[in-house]
């Protein structure tokens, strides 16, 4: 596809590179620096930066600088990863996470996220975007960390000190497309292919002419993440906008050639996708003809709980709305395994019954769920505090991962709403109105945001203040309590999901998750969805030696009850406060 290519530095002339027989370009350049710009000529017309650039200084359009890869000197060679099961995840956004949006601010923060309880950080993309805000997944630079967040540097502090607070980094990457501005690989390559659609476009070419150098560039990418930048897992981004009919999926060769590096390296690390396909084989072993890749995210239990809670029925959340969908959805993963869907107008998904809890992370908010489902309103806005505190307390008895949105831990206010900074007139009249439609197709009840607007951006921001200020104290003292129970007790951290049973009364509005280990200790988790008080009638048999460890009620949490001895009455019959929950253990 290229006829010539040059190099241009130091305000040269441009040096032409030589072409091999596998029409890759190179060339050895002996006067040029660590901190030089440089940028290639295509076929003698145009000046672009390098595809594989690890620093874009002046933005997505401009020059490129050489980095030292070598050059950081990392304090974390004990660092070994975190186990699968052990992962307590803390999804953040860089430019949000802090008044000053970088990296630096969020080393800051850190002793707070490690004195929450959490374990890992998932970080929304952080490759080189178009101005300074940006969710991130208009990417165009996969290489290159974004430069107003703090460039390479920057971003191998951030991860060192989250090694040294004992936290694992999950960085989320996008391989299912590219941002539109300046996105210049598919004149390099052929980087793309119109044998499929997207919502953002034409495929990225994973399995058309030519498309084993462009699933080298992903894969390279995320083994680049690994080693130069010692990131201990990743969240795919969207994987059922990835194409690929190949013998070989993509997902697959990716996934293997990242755990075959950690082997190398001795680390533990994880894949993670996120995906709406509702497919077993992605999370399903290589030996029985899926993907292999660790875990998936797990949006049925939230649109389950969330459409129960909100009694939203818009969009994707027709499809929910019973307490059986989410009794459903702990006990086996998808709600839809293979049943039809009004949504949809057609069957959709299959079984994931057989695979174990950790294959799965769940959540009550992420980003997608804060600014698509609701409009940028967070769910703190829409339900009670007692329902806040319900939910939370369900998010951490359940067999699977548990994953908190930024500020869900005390209630944030602030919405979340989707914010860029392009700079080409058109595409932002563009972006414009396509948000515009979307948020007119959802009939959210909120006015709606110009994702162009810094004012957009600045709103979503979070606001640190609320942590110490009640009700937000309460809540936040509620999910420190809640994570060292998980923590503590075997039975609410197993995944283990051939070990529970789910108990749910839709009338009125109760739901029992009964939680198991082999060596017999075990757990009950009581939840009143009801907007009374009621009595529950627990299984006798079972409610043996059971002593409380949390009730959302207490006055630690913002309530009013003070003696847990006044719940139980005649030992199986239990009195839950309007949307509350309890926890009991035998041991």
């Amino acid at each position: 596809q290229i006829k010539s290519l040059a190099v241009i530095y130091k305000n040269k002339q441009s040096e032409l590179m030589q072409k091999n027989n596998e029409n890759i370009f190179t060339i050895d350049i002996s006067d040029i620096n660590i901190g030089d710009d440089y940028k290639y000529i295509i076929n003698n017309q145009q000046e672009r930066p390098d595809p594989v650039s690890r620093w874009q200084p002046y933005g997505v359009h401009g020059a490129s600088r050489v980095v030292d890869a070598d050059s950081y000197n990392w304090s974390d060679k004990e660092w070994r990863g975190i186990p699968l099961n052990d992962l307590i995840i803390y999804e953040l956004h860089i430019g949000t996470f802090t008044k000053e949006g970088t990296f630096a601010a969020t080393i800051d923060r850190l002793h707070y996220i490690k004195e929450l309880g959490i374990t890992a950080v998932e970080i929304m993309p952080v490759a080189e975007f178009p101005g300074g805000r940006n969710w991130g997944y208009d990417g165009v630079h996969l290489y290159a960390p974004q430069s107003t967040y703090g460039g390479p540097e920057g971003f191998k502090q951030l991860i060192d000190a989250c090694h040294k607070q004992g936290l694992a980094v999950i960085l989320d990457v996008v391989y299912n497309h590219l941002g539109p501005e300046g996105n210049y690989l598919n004149e390099y390559a052929p980087f793309f292919t119109k044998r499929y659609h997207t919502p953002w476009g034409a495929a990225l070419n994973f399995d058309d002419a030519e498309s084993d150098g462009v699933r080298r560039y992903f894969i390279d990418n995320a083994l680049y993440w690994l080693t130069e930048y010692h990131v201990d897992a990743f969240r795919l981004d969207a994987v059922h906008g990835i194409f690929d009919f190949s013998a070989l999926h993509i997902l697959e060769e990716l996934n293997s050639a990242v755990h075959n590096e950690a082997k190398k390296l001795g680390r533990l690390v994880h894949v993670i996708a996120e995906s709406d396909l509702n497919d077993v084989r992605i999370i399903r072993s290589n030996h029985f003809g899926g993907y292999g890749l660790d875990a998936q995210w797990s949006d049925d239990f939230h649109h389950s709980l969330h459409s129960y809670l909100t009694n939203t029925q818009r969009g994707y959340f027709i499809d929910f709305g019973k307490l059986a969908h989410l009794k459903k959805s702990i006990e086996s993963g998808y709600v839809y395994d293979g049943k039809k869907s009004a949504y949809r107008k057609r069957r959709h998904g299959n079984s994931s019954k057989e695979e174990p809890g950790n294959k799965f992370v769940v959540f009550t908010q992420n980003h997608d769920q804060v600014a698509n489902g609701s409009g940028g309103v967070r769910i703190s806005n829409l339900i009670t505090f007692e329902q806040q505190k319900l939910a939370a307390t369900l998010l951490f008895c359940v067999p699977y991962l548990p994953m908190l949105f930024q500020g869900q831990e005390y209630g944030e206010q602030a919405p979340f709403i989707y914010f860029t900074s392009h700079s080409d007139a058109e595409l932002v009249a563009a972006v414009r109105k396509g948000r515009h439609e979307e948020f007119l197709a959802f009939n959210w009840q909120t006015d709606f945001a110009d994702p162009q607007a810094e004012t957009t951006f600045q709103q979503s921001k979070l606001n640190w203040s609320l942590c110490n200020k009640a009700p937000h104290s309460y809540i936040l003292k509620l999910y420190q309590d809640l994570i060292k129970l998980r923590k503590k007790y075997c039975f609410l951290n197993n995944c283990r999901k051939d070990m529970v049973e789910v108990k749910i009364n839709e009338e009125e509005s109760w739901m029992q998750i009964w939680r198991s280990q082999p060596n017999g200790q075990n757990g009950l988790a009581v939840f009143n969805f009801n907007i009374k008080a009621q009595d529950i009638k627990l299984n006798n048999n079972l409610f043996t030696n059971q002593k409380v460890i949390l009730y959302t009620e207490t006055i630690l949490y913002g309530g009013n009850i003070s003696d847990l001895n006044k719940l139980v009455n005649n030992i199986d019959v239990l009195k839950l406060a309007p949307y509350s929950a309890v926890i009991f253990s035998n041991h």
